[in-house]
């Protein structure tokens, strides 16, 4: 199946804590269902102290569930996903607005 998000999208977070935000997603793992955006679902992290770079509380951005990402439209609004032929290529585009994305 095609994958509705991808590697550069911009999208809103749906559901849990960080309910409202948006970003842009740095990875997808498509057999996990998750992605990660940054800015969004940040641990911290505990380095240890190298050579090379200074230790400490370092934020993460941890993979979130697809479910809860929606693409954002032209509009900055969240949008579902659909698919069409264009010239002979499957394209997506925003069930909102109808453009292809």
């Amino acid at each position: 199946m095609a994958a509705k998000l991808r590697k550069g999208d911009k999208v809103v977070v749906l559901a849990g804590k960080d309910k409202g935000k948006q970003g842009e997603i740095t990875s997808v793992d498509p057999k996990a269902g998750k992605a990660v955006v940054d800015g969004v679902n940040v641990a911290i992290r505990h380095q240890r102290q190298t050579q090379a770079t200074q230790g400490g509380r370092q934020p993460k951005a941890m993979p979130i569930d697809l479910s809860n990402l929606a693409l954002m439209d032209a509009n900055g609004k969240a949008t579902r996903v659909g698919f069409r032929e264009e010239d002979g290529k499957k394209v997506r585009f925003a069930k909102t607005t109808g453009e292809a994305i």
